[in-house]
């Protein structure tokens, strides 16, 4: 029985909106602006933190880096001191010496930034990097091959002038066809493909798909611009154990630079989840942003809606006084327009929803993201929409449901 007289309260409530189609639309507008706005932002920055999350992790999320720190300086009185590069030999000591259980270590530098590669009568630009690295670079880099073989202890140690390269760079060169075992021209000089990277993607910031990839050995023998400026990854077991392993690399890498206690780190120890910790928490401040502006769109439109439904009360005030007078209870007046009052903020809120979704995944293909769908934020969406409705109804309900009969059958 009760359920009966809801639904027919509903109705009601229902027929009084479509008696005023252009009101309801207008106020639907203004609640959906609100809630296509949080969700938008919110699907937006939730789907970049996914992606975040997925690159850095195959970049190897329990990896760390040791870097000289170049162009970071200490303070000493009015001195500034620039910290030394890393050399060959403080790697290659740090790669012997560092016995933690499980852990992997690579040796890395740039050998060359802008290198042209060519095959037969097919060229490069001049874009490509050259890396030197050994044969443990790709297992802590997080890179995986599509073709071919990783290098081999025995291809470092002998320097063969093997490399391999990043998708992009051998497609340029060769198409669809095999690379691996083809003999390839940097920069004039004969290299031997044994292998192709796998395509990373285009995520905006860190791309493996372009240049190649050589022996250490080799490297220092025939790309001798400057003093190389060494890197080191060291990576973990698992990311449980990346804290003991980054503690047990610095006090490694303070003995292998011979450094006194007194003496502060002239190396930075660099964990890959750092960066994306770093922009996620960036994301956090636009997501709490976003909630902010959504609330205070929503507050203006429970606001407007409040003022829209009084102006019902008033201009229906003989129908309520019709019903009242035919035995309606102030509990189904009330009912009847805090009902039409949550009607208008779902369709309104919905239609947000949405939106926000549309607009909110467009944009995140846009910056490197992929689809995604904010349930969370659709549940809040949801509730405060009702939430809407309920705070902008009550008020005007409450006036129409004490209304006097008499006075306002009397009402023009």
């Amino acid at each position: 029985m009760k359920h009966r007289k809801y639904l027919e309260t509903a109705g009601l409530g229902w027929n009084a909106i479509k008696a005023s189609p252009l009101r309801t639309v207008l106020t639907s507008l203004i609640i959906s602006f609100g809630i296509m706005a949080l969700v938008g932002i919110l699907s937006a920055t939730d789907a970049l933190k996914q992606t975040l999350e997925t690159n850095f992790t195959s970049l190897g999320a329990n990896t760390l880096t040791v870097r000289s720190s170049q162009g970071g300086f200490f303070v000493g009185g009015a001195e500034y001191r620039e910290n030394p590069k890393i050399t060959y030999r403080q790697a290659e000591a740090f790669k012997k010496r560092m016995d933690y259980p499980g852990a992997i270590t690579s040796i890395t530098y740039i050998a060359g930034g802008t290198a042209k590669l060519a095959y037969e009568n097919i060229a490069t630009n001049p874009n490509n990097m050259v890396t030197a690295v050994d044969e443990n670079y790709l297992i802590t880099g997080g890179f995986e091959l599509s073709e071919g073989r990783n290098f081999t202890s025995d291809d470092v140690f002998s320097g063969r002038n093997y490399t391999i390269l990043g998708n992009e760079t051998k497609k340029t060169l060769f198409g669809d066809a095999p690379a691996t075992g083809k003999m390839i021209k940097i920069q004039g000089k004969p290299y031997m493909v044994v292998g192709v990277l796998a395509e990373k993607g285009n995520s905006g910031m860190f791309s493996g798909d372009r240049g190649a990839w050589v022996t250490l050995t080799y490297a220092r023998s025939n790309f001798t611009a400057g003093v190389p400026n060494y890197v080191i990854s060291t990576m973990a077991p698992n990311a449980q154990l990346l804290n003991a392993v980054e503690g047990h690399a610095t006090a490694l890498m303070r003995s292998v630079r011979k450094l006194s206690p007194k003496e502060r780190d002239n190396f930075s120890i660099v964990r890959s989840d750092s960066v994306a910790k770093s922009l996620i928490e960036n994301l956090s401040m636009v997501t709490k942003v976003a909630f902010i502006i959504g609330i205070i769109t929503l507050l203006g439109a429970s606001i407007a809606l409040m003022n829209i439904m009084l102006v019902s009360v008033t201009e229906r005030t003989r129908e309520i006084g019709t019903r009242k007078a035919i035995g309606a209870t102030k509990r189904s007046i009330t009912q009847q327009f805090l009902t039409e009052a949550i009607i208008i903020t779902q369709l309104g809120g919905w239609t947000g929803i949405l939106f926000g979704i549309a607009i909110g995944n467009v944009v995140a293909q846009q910056i490197g993201g992929h689809f995604f769908i904010p349930w969370i934020w659709i549940i809040v969406a949801f509730i405060m929409s009702v939430g809407v409705g309920l705070l902008a109804g009550w008020y005007p309900a409450k006036k129409a449901a004490d209304l006097d009969p008499v006075e306002a059958l009397r009402y023009e």
